[in-house]
């Protein structure tokens, strides 16, 4: 599933080509028919993320609503580009299409409805930066359940999934089973200021790489080799990039999550 990140930078992305113009809406596959014929030929006015949701909205009133969830993907063609019968929905101007394939949601809602999705929303790193931390320390230093399941938790932070909980909690030497409860504010807040950065760098390379210059060896940027840019994430077996140790895989939230058992300690670490 797209984490948080992704979801920002395809708005961005949408709101370059598409805003600010009539765009044509329709549904190859038929089955968002309705809901395209609401947006064919209004103008886009703006895209945001929230989390892993994306929202649009156009010159009439509607908000167009999209969730990848597991399988969704939401790509640019030249508007030359064919579309298949797969095709959810195609947002096309004269040179530019964007296809929506397998959503979780897509759907066009009101001003009401937004307020009311959004209100089930944690704080979103990429959106409110240092202005969120409060919000999240409230929230995390309340809650009981591991930090592992906690993190994907959307209700508690908006826009973190498997890859990034993984790593956060890595770089913060922090053991998944410690709860929230368990941490003090200060580890709290460095969870937060940890995901604000490694989110904005994400959005920014379009990828996302979280190790240092200190620990990669060398210069790291957005051409960093794949097996080179992560700390835990899917290296079970594997030597620990700061210590001697080797990464463990377990299962949290009915997903694995990885660490390293040396440098993730308690909630004090």
């Amino acid at each position: 599933m797209p984490e948080g990140h992704t979801i920002h930078r395809l708005a961005a992305d949408l709101e370059k080509d598409l805003c600010n113009q009539q765009v044509t809406a329709f549904s190859p596959q038929g089955r968002f028919s309705d809901g395209a014929s609401l947006i064919d030929g209004i103008q886009l006015l703006q895209s945001a993320a929230w989390g892993k949701h994306l929202f649009c909205w156009w010159e009439n009133g509607c908000i167009l609503h999209i969730h990848l969830g597991l399988i969704g993907k939401l790509r640019r063609f030249d508007a030359q580009h064919e579309p298949s019968d797969t095709i959810r929905l195609r947002l096309e101007t004269t040179s530019i299409a964007w296809q929506l394939t397998g959503p979780q949601t897509c759907a066009i809602i009101d001003e009401d409805e937004w307020s009311h999705r959004i209100s089930k929303l944690g704080p979103d790193p990429l959106r409110l930066g240092k202005r969120g931390k409060k919000q999240f320390r409230e929230k995390i230093l309340n809650t009981s359940t591991s930090l592992g399941v906690a993190l994907l938790n959307q209700q508690i932070i908006a826009g973190i999934g498997n890859v990034y909980r993984s790593e956060i909690l890595f770089m913060t030497g922090i053991r998944p089973d410690v709860t929230g409860k368990e941490l003090t504010p200060s580890k709290a807040d460095e969870i937060w200021d940890t995901a604000v950065v490694l989110l904005r760098k994400g959005k920014d390379w379009n990828r996302i790489v979280t190790i240092t210059p200190k620990d990669h060896g060398g210069n790291v940027t957005r051409k960093t080799l794949k097996e080179n840019a992560l700390y835990a994430y899917k290296r079970s077996s594997l030597p620990c990039r700061r210590c001697s140790g080797l990464i463990t895989q377990s299962t949290s939230a009915g997903r694995s999550i990885w660490y390293c058992p040396s440098c993730q300690k308690g909630p004090n670490a």
